[in-house]
């Protein structure tokens, strides 16, 4: 994360986003695969980091290999402006004046409940023994059991997250850049799944 300076003077918190070009390896339609779809992939890779399947799939349309595929569902209408080989480059993000941004959130281990479910603690004056324990966990013979989904002690973080309504403060296609106001999902040098908030009829945002 940086700061930039807008209009005003005033500073305003974004992130640096490297927007990867896209190399449609796919198209998917009704006929063939029930559902319309584009498969696209991202980031070039070696032999020894795909199987021979995923090294198959590219080869068989003469496509360079690629270390991640990722697959975007489309309206019939749609999918026809899509062919094999075609590369995507993120002028599509020009205009666009919000965002949602979706990533993997950053693992934070095993914690207790006070972190994880901001649960209160215990006295810590002379005598407690209750300081960050969890206490009781339900009632004795009725039910005689723990009810499912109690809040414990668990693993935290390294979930799929989406930050919404993030709002574009830059787009620089020439650098292959994106700037959004806030923090997204994830560590640096994570991959992110960038997708324009929809406006609908309403003129109400999704």
């Amino acid at each position: 994360m940086t700061q930039v300076f807008d209009d005003n003077g005033s500073a305003v918190p974004v992130t640096v986003i490297e927007l990867l070009p896209l190399t449609v390896t796919q198209v998917k339609t009704k006929a063939n695969d029930g559902y319309t779809a584009v498969q696209v992939g991202y980031q070039e890779s070696k032999e020894k980091h795909l199987s021979k399947a995923e090294q198959g799939h590219f080869k068989k349309n003469n496509l360079k290999l690629h270390r991640h595929i990722k697959e975007f569902r489309l309206p019939e209408s749609d999918i026809a402006q899509y062919s094999v080989g075609q590369l995507i480059s993120p002028e599509f993000l020009s205009g666009i004046e919000r965002v949602n941004v979706s990533g993997r959130s950053i693992g934070k281990g095993f914690q207790g409940r006070i972190k994880l479910h901001n649960f209160a603690r215990g006295p810590m004056s002379h005598g407690s023994k209750s300081h960050r324990l969890p206490g009781s966990i339900g009632a004795g013979t009725t039910p005689g059991r723990v009810f499912k989904g109690l809040k414990m002690a668990a693993h935290m973080g390294d979930n799929n997250t989406t930050v919404e309504n993030l709002k574009v403060v830059l787009v620089d296609t020439e650098k292959n850049i994106l700037l959004v106001k806030g923090a997204v999902p994830g560590k640096s040098g994570a991959t992110l799944f960038i997708r324009p908030r929809k406006t609908l009829n309403s003129g109400k945002e999704k």
